[in-house]
């Protein structure tokens, strides 16, 4: 006859204790079934503990620099082709500093322009400053919606990175329209220089002296978000280039 042995106290059962309740132990009163339930729930709570943690820094590592390793081998070239060209360009307009005929005259800038224009729309609800910052602010923006449908989405990170470029263009493209505020000389659509947006904020705000200011701000974030996207961009290609990173099951 096989004997229980008890999981807790050990205790083993004997002939004399055939009278007593089945599945229970004699000697300290646990159920045998109960405990050993118990005690794998413990054993896996134990395990859990010591297996390493898939914690949110880790995996927003891997949504950042994930790339597909069953791409043909062409994909990579064409990837480095297309980060030559934008590094190549972002350098020209950062060389270029606050000058608004290097970013003016770029085809970029009559890309942008649209949304700059539908910017002050979609601000209008805000009142008067925010509908007359809105072109600015919402051409910056713009880039980052479909930065986040290739970040989340798609799962191409090279496009993400490109589209953080683009919105660092952006930031660039609006601060020599800043810092014209007081002479007013850019030329505008509208052919009236009282429609000079930032004129009318740092009028309405008494904050003229600063348009030097506000359009360095504006020039030195689109040269750091430019930076950012091309280091970005150079560690996809050498993750590309090698390999090494695989997707993890997310």
């Amino acid at each position: 006859m096989c004997r229980m042995i008890c999981p807790k106290c050990h205790y083993e059962a004997t002939e004399h204790d055939a009278d007593r309740m089945p599945g229970v132990c004699p000697s300290c009163g646990i159920a045998y079934a109960k405990w050993q339930v118990k005690g794998s729930a413990q054993e896996k709570l134990a395990t859990d503990k010591l297996a390493p943690k898939e914690t949110f820094a880790k995996r927003l590592y891997y949504y950042q620099l994930f790339m597909p390793s069953d791409r043909h081998e062409s994909a990579f070239w064409g990837h480095l082709l297309i980060y030559v060209w934008f590094f190549i360009w972002g350098w020209y307009f950062i060389s270029g500093g606050i000058d608004w005929i290097r970013l003016g005259d770029s085809f970029l800038h009559y890309v942008n322009l649209p949304f700059h224009e539908y910017g002050h729309i979609f601000f209008r609800p805000f009142g008067e400053i925010w509908t007359l910052m809105g072109g600015s602010i919402f051409q910056i923006l713009v880039p980052l919606a479909p930065l986040l449908y290739f970040l989340v989405w798609q799962r191409d990170n090279f496009a993400a990175s490109l589209m953080l470029w683009w919105s660092g263009q952006n930031c660039l493209d609006v601060s020599p329209y800043v810092a014209d505020a007081p002479t007013r000389l850019i030329p505008l659509i509208a052919g009236i220089d009282e429609a000079h947006d930032w004129w009318n904020v740092l009028t309405l705000s008494d904050r003229m002296s600063y348009a030097n200011l506000y359009a360095s701000l504006f020039f030195g974030l689109g040269v750091v978000l430019i930076i950012v996207s091309q280091l970005w961009g150079a560690t996809l290609l050498t993750i590309e280039m090698r390999g090494q990173i695989k997707s993890p099951g997310i």
